[in-house]
């Protein structure tokens, strides 16, 4: 490269490489859609993960006071310099 050039950007590094296309993209068979399932019975499981999740944040504020403490604090700091 000559003095003072710089490289072209709009070139990629390597011609060769596929171009990935996002038909192309595989998903993670756990993540792909059950075709049979029905919204209610994904609003049940929603809500089943979101009921264990809770319980779980709970659990471990029991177990953890001065973490949760600190957390409160930090989040009524936020919440006190929070503009509407």
């Amino acid at each position: 490269m000559p003095d003072g050039e710089k490289p072209k950007r709009d070139q990629p590094d390597q011609p060769d490489a596929p171009v990935r296309q996002d038909s192309q993209v595989q998903q993670d068979p756990q993540v792909q859609q059950d075709p049979d399932e029905t919204a209610a019975a994904r609003r049940r499981r929603r809500a089943q993960f979101l009921r264990e999740l809770h319980e779980a944040k709970a659990l471990r504020d029991r177990v953890q006071p001065r973490r949760a403490r600190a957390a409160r604090m930090r989040q009524a700091m936020r919440m006190r310099t929070f503009r509407w």
